[in-house]
């Protein structure tokens, strides 16, 4: 069987496929080369975004060097649609504002990009849903990194066409989560994974 990356052995499991017979161990040869089954190059803690006006994912993870990534805290910020526009994007600045203010030792912040969309408005009110998180984070000198969806995917659950419950599933098992997590908590972490085992220093 051809070598696989630790996306695509994850991927193969969820959908029964066949695994190879052994996964690496510290001691193997891909520890050396800093492939082990997670990256070992992010240690600290992230907050995944996943923007939206209406439903903006959260999510807080913890990365050390060996060990299985912690979900420290997640939460969707959840407006009604009785509420206006610049009372969202209010709502969204002050939930990313708390979760960094209420949380010591976050090193980076990682959002979606906003996918092409064919409605001008649409893209207006991503966009400002976007805005909001990033200048909570900017304000308080933290870096912010953008990632695409199918990046995230990619790197996540090893395909880009991955639906949002294979993400959904893919998450909970990196994590050690077993508790299933809302569709905007888990992309928000998926960005978070995505983030930690693509980032280069």
């Amino acid at each position: 069987m051809a070598k696989m990356t630790s996306r695509q052995m994850w991927a193969a499991k969820l959908q029964g496929k066949p695994m190879p017979a052994r996964l690496p161990t510290p001691s193997s040869a891909a520890e050396k080369t800093g492939e082990m089954f997670f990256r070992k190059g992010f240690v600290g803690v992230v907050l995944g975004i996943d923007p939206s006006l209406r439903g903006t994912g959260l999510a807080l993870i913890e990365f050390q060097a060996g060990r299985t990534p912690v979900l420290l805290r997640c939460r969707t910020v959840t407006v009604p649609a009785r509420r206006t526009m610049a009372v969202a994007l209010a709502e969204i600045h002050t939930a990313v504002a708390e979760f960094i203010d209420g949380t010591s030792g976050i090193r980076h912040v990682a959002l979606e990009q906003t996918i092409y969309v064919q409605n001008f408005q649409t893209a207006q009110i991503l966009g400002a849903a976007r805005g909001a998180a990033i200048a909570a984070a900017a304000l308080r000198g933290l870096p912010v990194f953008e990632y695409p969806p199918l990046r995230v995917k990619q790197a996540v659950a090893g395909s880009g066409r991955a639906s949002k419950e294979q993400m959904g599933r893919t998450v909970r098992s990196l994590l050690g989560h077993a508790k299933t997590l809302a569709f905007d908590e888990s992309d928000a972490a998926g960005v978070a994974l995505c983030h930690a085992f693509t980032w280069q220093p």
